[in-house]
């Protein structure tokens, strides 16, 4: 069975940096794919795959993670645009959409302007 797990900004906004990768590497390990309202900074995406590299094993073989924006930037007028930048700033990354999942069920996240598609794999049965 394949389990989506969502998570709303507002169960990560106040939890520390660490704390906000370990929270979502036990929910990737419990092979469950996250739908996370917002993005994380950049730094701390590098930590999570840096993180799950270190933790790679056998039975756990990494993950998949894409950041989606809601809305283009091309299609916003100026003042939505330095709207958002102002919003972002003061709230934090709340825009968009990041899906991370394991490697052993997610193959790959593509993403156009009309569509998400995700590809996956049968789940394998837990032990």
């Amino acid at each position: 069975m394949l389990t989506l797990q969502f998570i709303p900004y507002a169960d990560i906004d106040r939890l520390s940096s660490e704390k906000r990768i370990e929270k979502l590497l036990k929910i990737v390990k419990d092979e469950k794919i996250i739908l996370l309202e917002g993005k994380l900074r950049a730094e701390e995406e590098a930590s999570l795959i840096q993180r799950t590299m270190e933790e790679i094993s056998k039975s756990f073989k990494g993950i998949e993670i894409s950041p989606l924006n809601v809305h283009r930037k091309e299609d916003m007028a100026f003042f939505q645009k330095i709207k958002g930048r102002l919003i972002n700033f003061l709230l934090g990354s709340r825009q968009g959409l990041t899906i991370i999942g394991p490697a052993t069920i997610v193959k790959e996240i593509r993403q156009d302007p009309d569509k998400i598609e995700l590809f996956t794999t049968t789940a394998r049965k837990r032990k």
